[in-house]
């Protein structure tokens, strides 16, 4: 049980990241590769910022923006520099590399005796339990800090994707949906469409570097190499999510996200519990992505078939 908790919660926490995946790719149609620098370049600020005596919320605001001042460099590598949009993020994500050797100092940050909001949220559960550390549901033994950091992450991810559907209802919102859309009609209706997809990038690795100080203040430490191959994991997300759902309308494709995150997340684990050696683990998430892929253009061919009249 408690590995299911857990592994609901770092899917919902990774939802972020998908979210941020799908502003870039499916709104903007944009290829950013910036989110494998991003989300590490998030948990290195809020790893700094927590071992300087920061709160926990002002760790996650400062990776984010962080995040967004990456996805801003990125956009205008893009927009005005007119660097291609594959390679402009690449560049970028090179370069954070190093910057977050920079900010970090080493390559490893423990935040064991750091104040992350686990312990907030096991604090407050503690306190609600009468003093208990854990537990019985259902004859499982589950431990109140489980149970506490999936609450507190379920509070933000909820909080961060009704910002995140109202934002893009908004004029601005609109206008950014639209850009990538049809860029030539926008831009026939006087709006900069350069600016909407620098803002677009940015918000967009706000929320992976968001997603990045929150995992690193769940998992207890940021690491340098954290962030290799988390846009294979975005992206998976995103496509399982839409396959789910199965339309394109805003509010329930963005569910679709944050459950296509979580339902990725709970297959890896489940593979590992199953024995799956963790030096394949990469492996595995490139199959599942490959099956995210093929099975929904798959299933939907074996579909059309059935529904065809057959001739004699």
């Amino acid at each position: 049980m408690n590995l299911l908790i857990g592994s609901l919660t770092v899917g919902l926490i990774l939802s972020l990241l998908a979210l941020g995946v799908y502003i870039s790719f499916r709104i903007f149609d944009f290829p950013d590769i910036t989110a494998d620098g991003s989300i590490t370049l998030g948990a290195a600020v809020s790893a700094v910022c927590l071992i300087s005596g920061q709160s926990p919320l002002t760790a996650v605001m400062a990776g984010a923006l962080a995040g967004v001042a990456a996805g801003a460099v990125t956009g205008i590598l893009h927009t005005i520099f007119k660097i291609h949009s594959l390679l402009s993020g690449i560049l970028v994500m090179t370069a954070l590399y190093s910057v977050n050797l920079r900010i970090m100092g080493r390559s490893n940050i423990p935040l064991l005796d750091s104040n992350t909001f686990v312990k907030k949220a096991e604090t407050l559960a503690v306190q609600s339990f009468g003093g208990a550390t854990s537990i019985h549901l259902w004859g499982w033994e589950i431990m109140i800090r489980d149970i506490a950091a999936l609450g507190a992450v379920t509070i933000i991810i909820v909080a961060a994707c009704m910002a995140t559907y109202y934002f893009f209802r908004t004029n601005l919102g609109s206008a950014m949906r639209a850009t990538g859309d049809n860029s030539q009609m926008i831009r026939a209706l006087g709006v900069n469409t350069g600016a909407m997809i620098v803002t677009g990038i940015a918000l967009s690795n706000g929320l992976v570097a968001a997603s990045g100080a929150l995992l690193a203040q769940y998992q207890g430490f940021a690491d340098v190499q954290m962030g290799i191959g988390m846009v294979v994991w975005g992206l998976a997300s995103v496509i399982i999510g839409e396959t789910l759902v199965g339309t394109r309308k805003l509010g329930l494709t963005i569910l679709g996200t944050v459950m296509g995150a979580v339902l990725f997340r709970l297959l890896v684990a489940i593979a590992l519990r199953w024995g799956l050696d963790p030096c394949d683990l990469k492996l595995i998430t490139a199959v599942f992505v490959f099956a995210a892929l093929v099975l929904p253009g798959a299933i939907d061919r074996i579909m059309r078939r059935k529904k065809a009249p057959s001739h004699a």
